[in-house]
């Protein structure tokens, strides 16, 4: 790939990230979580790989649930059972995954976060 087309790859993928930021609500309340489990986990010194990558799961599944209904919405106006069934899968697939972060975000992030609260309110 010519580095010109990456460029532009780039830019299609950022105007893609633009617009689930601007148009849906879900992405945006998603990225505000996200930013707030990585602060917990930088402020307790908490792992952040799985914090990043639990991250990164719900953003991205998010967007491609996106993408699904845009598409949906503009090959099959109306009800179909087919349209609903893909949007409730990919519905599902960003619930499970967010379901899965919470996962996460309890193992990985509840410890130090105890921790690091007992000690600054003086409990340790």
């Amino acid at each position: 790939m010519s580095s010109a087309k990456l460029v532009r790859a780039f830019g299609y993928a950022a105007a893609g990230l633009r617009r689930a930021y601007a148009e849906q609500q879900n992405f945006r309340i998603e990225l505000m979580v996200a930013a707030a489990a990585v602060l917990v986990a930088l402020w307790t010194g908490a792992a952040l790989s799985p914090v990043l990558l639990a991250a990164g799961l719900v953003l991205g599944l998010e967007l491609v649930n996106s993408a699904v209904e845009a598409v949906v919405d503009r090959l099959a106006p109306g009800h179909h059972d087919a349209a609903a069934a893909a949007k409730d899968l990919a519905a599902g697939a960003v619930l499970l995954a967010a379901l899965t972060a919470a996962s996460v975000g309890l193992v990985v992030l509840a410890p130090p976060l105890v921790r690091k609260l007992t000690a600054v309110l003086g409990g340790g």
